[in-house]
């Protein structure tokens, strides 16, 4: 009897060995401090844009989430999808990229308000008196756009395998999020460029456990697994990055606005950008040939680097630059 509940009194003491370290066992990020919003590759080439010949003040009024996707179950009905706070993410890609100024108007009433204090405050008597109170800044350029798309499940897949109870399986799934940002001339509401980003989103699973009978009636069985989930909003701030950067190009490839040093055109950043614009193009008609489809016109020859564009009525370089 005694050689029989030796496997027994085994398992016994593993199980309880297990559950005192799950219990005793602190999470390493449990205590955690607060940190700055972790960098991307795309902030980098944000931050390592060459300087402009002067910034462009632009004014941001909304970015707001256009898809109408909520969190599937079991996470509450009124959990969307992205964040809703994608406007602030604008804001700081803007500024940080050196080539914008941006200006106070999501919350502009807030603004005026203060201004209307200060004013008061300084002047409680004298009505006439006049408040050393500077005007604000005009915007020379609009920008506007939003979170246009959130595809859940766009690629699925995983794979496992189990031998005698012993086994390991994985799986994963792809989620996709789409930005759009449109530069605005504010003399005459002409839209200057138009660039849309996509950003995938990985979600993945790793299990593995075993499930098997050590003795007649003893069994065995032990799981273990992990997952991690791409944050969305970090995703989405990469999307928002990625379209400044290519509003930016775009606009010094149409001479919309200029460069402090026209040597820094051959910058790595810019002619990497250049050719990822001018690559979407072929690379549609690829895929279209393969299916056997095709546009209706021919694909016009892009602008060569540094070369003026053709007349659009956009504006010269130093229309929006203030000096």
């Amino acid at each position: 009897m005694m050689p029989r509940a030796l496997p027994r009194l085994a398992a016994v003491a593993a199980v309880l060995l297990l559950s005192a370290c799950a219990a005793m066992k602190q999470p390493e990020d449990a205590s955690a401090n607060a940190q700055l919003t972790p960098a991307t590759r795309i902030t980098r080439d944000l931050v390592n844009l060459p300087e402009p010949r002067g910034r462009v003040v632009v004014a941001v009024y909304a970015f707001r989430d256009q898809t109408g996707q909520y969190k599937p179950a079991p996470d509450s009905s009124f959990s969307t999808s992205v964040t809703q706070g994608a406007a602030s993410f604008l804001v700081k890609a803007l500024k940080d990229s050196g080539w914008f100024t941006p200006v106070e108007r999501e919350n502009l009433q807030n603004l005026l308000t203060e201004r209307k204090i200060v004013r008061a405050l300084e002047t409680p008597q004298d009505k006439g008196a006049n408040v050393n109170l500077p005007p604000l800044l005009p915007a020379t350029v609009l920008v506007e756009g939003g979170i246009v798309a959130y595809e859940s499940n766009v690629r699925t897949g995983g794979a496992g395998a189990r031998y005698l109870g012993v086994g390991a399986n994985t799986q994963y799934r792809v989620d996709q999020v789409t930005v759009n940002l449109r530069s605005i001339d504010i003399r005459n509401g002409q839209i200057l460029n138009s660039v849309s980003t996509t950003k995938t989103v990985y979600s993945y699973e790793v299990h593995t456990g075993v499930f098997r009978f050590v003795n007649f009636k003893d069994l065995v069985e032990l799981e273990a697994g992990f997952t991690r989930n791409e944050p969305a909003q970090l995703c989405v701030k990469e999307a928002i990055e990625a379209a400044v950067v290519h509003l930016t190009v775009q606009g010094l490839k149409d001479r919309i606005w200029a460069l402090k040093n026209e040597s820094d055109w051959n910058s790595p950043v810019i002619q990497a950008y250049l050719k990822e614009s001018n690559d979407s193009v072929p690379a549609l008609e690829k895929k279209l040939s393969s299916t056997g489809a095709s546009g209706r016109a021919g694909r016009a020859d892009p602008v060569a680097p540094g070369a003026p564009a053709s007349g659009n009525g956009t504006p010269s370089p130093d229309t929006h630059a203030d000096t």
